[in-house]
């Protein structure tokens, strides 16, 4: 009898979960137990074959919740003016190890575990394959039922202002401090040329290279990526550690090496350029500072849960990619 009512309380407690819609770590503990030990092999296997993937898998998590939230919108494949060809979301790549994941997760356990989550767990994932932190995922996110390429009209781009960055950011309830800290998540990963051609040989106002790059720098660049030259030519955004997830660079920002033209503007603004600094001690007077780990694994948790719809509010796709 005891077995009978304590089978029938978790019972009752996970329908509870489901109405009131909350995220909670260990969310698919009872529904399915092997979600995340799933997805963590799915994402091991595909950084083994391409230690790029990791980068991928976390860019994908980013440019998912800036759209409609975090909900799997970006994965939906309908056509031509489905979210994922939107111009913001140029070189998002990872669909396939997503798919993957959910495949064995849909053999494993049918219809319980959302793209949503997935692309959550995946991203945590390659984070701690690429020596970051390793940290706990709250879940029980929903999949959307919109996916348009118009909605992501209003991704941050490389091109903006530091101001026009702030606004973006504090409109999905993120601070100059999440600014900072997810822009360092280009600790890992490469660019494209295409992504540096104006900031190289057409920097506004007046033409010419960006002032603000380092001129070391800026001959390498102009090296690896010459005027008129194949724009698909990728280089580390982190110059000298690009395959590693620690804080160089943030060293590199404050020091004229920011690759990125939005890495940059982090520099030029005396609250961004403060936060940086706090992680080097520059003017604090404690024996120890903020720890950058703590405050990134913050910040892409608190990213995690804009917009997600919970509860009764939709439901797992059997497959990512169509509703």
């Amino acid at each position: 009898m005891a077995l009978v009512l304590a089978m029938a309380l978790a019972m009752v407690l996970a329908v509870a979960q489901e109405v009131e819609g909350q995220l909670m770590v260990g969310f698919y503990g009872e529904t399915c137990p092997q979600a995340e030990p799933i997805v963590r092999n799915v994402v091991r296997e595909a950084i083994l074959s391409d230690t790029n993937m990791a980068p991928v898998l976390l860019r994908l998590h980013f440019h998912d919740c800036f759209v409609e939230g975090c909900d799997g919108s970006i994965l939906i494949e309908n056509g031509p003016s489905g979210e994922r060809h939107a111009f913001g979301h140029q070189g998002v790549g990872g669909f396939e190890v997503i798919e993957k994941a959910k495949a064995e997760l849909e053999a494993a356990c049918q219809g319980v575990v959302s793209c949503a989550d997935i692309v959550a767990l995946a991203a945590r994932d390659a984070i701690a394959m690429a020596g970051g932190p390793a940290y706990e995922v709250p879940t029980g996110r929903r999949d959307g039922v919109v996916s348009n390429m118009s909605l992501a009209d209003d991704m941050p781009d490389v091109s903006n202002s530091i101001q026009q960055l702030k606004v973006k950011f504090m409109r999905k309830g993120l601070t100059e401090k999440d600014l900072v800290l997810l822009s360092a998540a280009h600790t890992i990963g490469t660019t494209a040329c295409f992504f540096l051609t104006k900031r190289l040989y057409n920097f506004f106002p007046g033409g010419g290279s960006d002032p603000a790059i380092n001129p070391t720098l800026l001959v390498e660049l102009k090296q690896k990526c010459p005027q008129n030259g194949d724009v698909n030519v990728r280089l580390p955004i982190d110059q000298g550690s690009g395959q590693a997830f620690d804080l160089h660079i943030l060293q590199n920002i404050r020091n004229g090496f920011a690759v990125l033209e939005s890495d940059a503007k982090l520099n030029e603004d005396a609250l961004t350029r403060g936060i940086m600094d706090n992680y080097f001690g520059f003017f604090s007077n404690l024996p120890f500072g903020p720890s950058f780990e703590a405050d990134f694994v913050e910040a892409i948790l608190k990213m995690g849960q804009i917009g997600v719809r919970t509860g009764f509010q939709g439901a797992p796709r059997r497959v990512c990619a169509s509703f």
